[in-house]
């Protein structure tokens, strides 16, 4: 009977202070220093509007407004940093050859008419811009606004330009930079403390565990930043009649498991930007943001600023 109440009163002491650290994390955690805040972030620029990863659509979304870019980077032959989503250039340029294999100047010309990945069925047409950017071009021209760097491939050097780019343009309090690959999230920080990164994949994984059990309140983060997609829009980038009924379990419970508004409350009040990509309706804009996500990368920068102007979701400060 004692070990009964003993066990019982140990659980109940151990649900209550995580439910009242998880409602009031800076009871044990200090608050993480927020640089900037972004609330409408382009997605390789804005890739429905603009061809992606191209000036054209980086100047675009910057003269929008858009609080943050999301770009990718490559490495050349020439070890030149390229903003490029692909490693093989097939898709993007009809070219089938490695970025790693060429030289900058061999790089081939976009295409004039790119898919939309996150738009089912949707074509983007570009102008006169076709040139694949380096990052340097993007830091000359955009120099207050945050940039977001996806690491497309473990490479030290890469990551080592990378950071000797953003320390060389001052930019480590404008610069979050990581990958799903927890290797390369840990090679980042390790390289340059002072730029914030992202949760990878695993530790997306383990932040929900965390979640879960009620231990999160009470394990530091090293992270500033959660960038995770809604699982529910695969309904939309697929035929839903093609869709088996396993796919829609299983997308509708990893749905109910990161589409969690009191992990995005809990993050935000320790400092942690939770963005969720890539949303192109309306319809995912609100739900994104009424779940209390600090912002939402899309592929139409237009349409998210038309939104959020008609709802009143005020710009950060």
């Amino acid at each position: 009977m004692c070990a009964a109440v003993y066990v019982l009163s140990t659980v109940t002491g151990y649900v209550l202070t995580s439910a009242l650290l998880l409602k009031c994390p800076s009871l044990l955690h200090r608050r993480k220093r927020e640089t900037f805040l972004s609330r409408h972030i382009s997605h390789r620029g804005g890739a429905g509007e603009n061809l992606e990863n191209t000036m054209a659509a980086f100047k675009h979304a910057v003269q929008l407004g858009t609080d943050m870019l999301e770009l990718d980077c490559h490495l050349t032959k020439d070890e030149q940093v390229v903003v490029s989503h692909d490693s093989n250039l097939r898709r993007s340029t009809g070219i089938n050859a490695y970025i790693s294999d060429l030289a900058y100047a061999e790089l081939p010309p976009y295409l004039c008419k790119l898919g939309v990945t996150f738009q089912r069925e949707c074509f983007c047409e570009g102008g006169d811009d076709k040139r694949i950017p380096l990052l340097r071009d993007v830091f000359d021209a955009f120099p207050n606004t945050p940039v977001n760097i996806d690491i497309k491939v473990n490479n030290d050097t890469l990551i080592k330009k990378v950071s000797e780019l953003v320390v060389k343009y001052d930019r480590e309090h404008l610069t979050v930079w990581g990958n799903a690959s927890n290797q390369v999230v840990k090679k980042c920080y390790k390289e340059n403390p002072h730029i914030p990164v992202l949760f990878s994949l695993p530790r997306v994984l383990q932040l929900l565990g965390l979640f879960y059990t009620g231990l999160l309140p009470f394990v530091p983060l090293k992270e500033q930043f959660l960038e995770i997609p809604m699982p529910s829009i695969i309904t939309k980038l697929k035929d839903p009649n093609r869709l088996t009924r396993s796919q829609r379990i299983i997308t509708w419970l990893a749905d109910r498991l990161l589409m969690r508004k009191a992990l995005f409350q809990h993050l935000t009040a320790r400092g942690i930007q939770v963005y969720i990509w890539v949303l192109n309706d309306e319809e995912d804009f609100q739900r994104a943001f009424d779940l209390g996500a600090t912002g939402v990368m899309t592929d139409f920068p237009t349409r998210l600023k038309d939104f959020m102007d008609r709802n009143g979701i005020s710009k950060p400060q």
